[in-house]
């Protein structure tokens, strides 16, 4: 598992960062990591695009699920039955949102590898068909070694994972019967886990290479910015469904 892991993660990304270095970055190694993190994002911009789309309409259809569970409230396979089959109705797999970000996830372990290892140290890995620098200069702008942990990138880092994250939160619902508590106290923990994590993303980025915290940090606002433009594709799709809608009503 390891050697595979090592031949079809570490050391095509490893060898892809040297490519970037040696010809589109003019040898800044900040530079390069902001171009890897971006053709990352950009191979796995479908997956993560269908993630983002599966968490929307979980979110959407979610006062339907508070009705079921006002409505099935005594009974659990009852309200479990109903659930799928409001699921099936609309065609949504509850677990799709999770599939893409799993399948995602080594990327992100390759690259964490990357910078851990030290990229000086495993040069010895570039490809027979690539230029081998004697050495890379990890430090950028002639003040930013990226080989040490840097505490403002972490910064940045929990900063951009705070804006991530409250874009996708939904709003708390208003409690108004008993049944309704449950989604109160699931929204009260998604606001907390989104001060949360920002915080932990802060603590971890501040014991990284700086190399990483940086690819943490694009990769994030690049994350963010997806949000946005599938968001804004998915409310325009509807718009313009229900627009048809009623103008096919008001033909009738």
């Amino acid at each position: 598992m390891g050697q595979f892991f090592s031949t079809f993660f570490y050391q095509p990304i490893f060898n892809l960062l040297i490519f970037i270095y040696n010809n589109l970055s003019f040898q800044d190694m900040a530079v390069s990591i902001v171009i890897l993190t971006i053709v990352i994002k950009g191979i796995l911009w479908p997956l993560s695009k269908t993630s983002i789309k599966s968490q929307k309409q979980l979110q959407d259809l979610q006062p339907k699920i508070d009705e079921l569970k006002e409505k099935y409230k005594d009974d659990k396979v009852a309200l479990s039955q109903a659930t799928m089959d409001l699921y099936k109705e609309h065609k949504i797999n509850p677990f799709s949102s999770c599939l893409p970000l799993l399948i995602q996830f080594p990327f992100l372990i390759a690259v964490f590898q990357v910078f851990r290892d030290g990229i000086n140290d495993k040069l010895d890995l570039v490809y027979p068909f690539l230029t081998r620098p004697d050495t890379v200069n990890m430090m950028s702008l002639g003040f930013l070694d990226l080989s040490q942990a840097n505490p403002y990138l972490a910064i940045l880092a929990g900063l951009a994972q705070f804006w991530q994250a409250r874009m996708m939160v939904a709003k708390k619902p208003a409690i108004k019967t008993e049944g309704s508590k449950d989604e109160n106290m699931a929204a009260i923990m998604s606001k907390q886990m989104m001060y949360f994590m920002p915080v932990i993303t802060i603590f971890i980025g501040m014991r990284l290479p700086g190399g990483l915290t940086l690819y943490w940090f694009v990769l994030t606002l690049l994350t963010a910015l997806q949000q946005i433009i599938t968001k804004t594709k998915t409310k325009d799709k509807k718009d313009n469904s229900d627009k048809k809608i009623i103008e096919g009503e008001l033909v009738k």
